[in-house]
C-alpha cells in the first residue's frame, strides 16, 4: 500500500495513528516525523513557485 494514502487516511481520521504505524510497520517517534513532512510537503506544493511560462520559455 501507497505511503502516503496510509498517511491521508490517519490526517483525516479514518484511522488511529497506532494503526497507521501498524500498516507502514514503523515506530511512533519515526511515524510522527513521517506525518510531519508529508504535511510540510504539502505546504511547499500550494506555494508559488516564482517561476511562470511565457510562450513556452520560463521566465522570472
Amino acid at each position: 500500500m501507497d505511503k502516503r494514502k496510509v498517511i491521508t487516511a490517519y490526517r483525516r481520521g479514518f484511522i488511529t495513528i497506532q494503526e497507521c504505524g501498524q500498516i507502514l510497520g514503523i515506530e511512533d517517534i519515526r511515524l510522527n516525523r513521517m506525518v510531519q513532512d508529508s504535511v510540510e510537503d504539502l505546504k511547499e506544493d500550494n506555494k508559488p513557485s516564482g517561476m511562470f511560462t511565457i510562450n513556452s520559455s520560463r521566465a522570472e
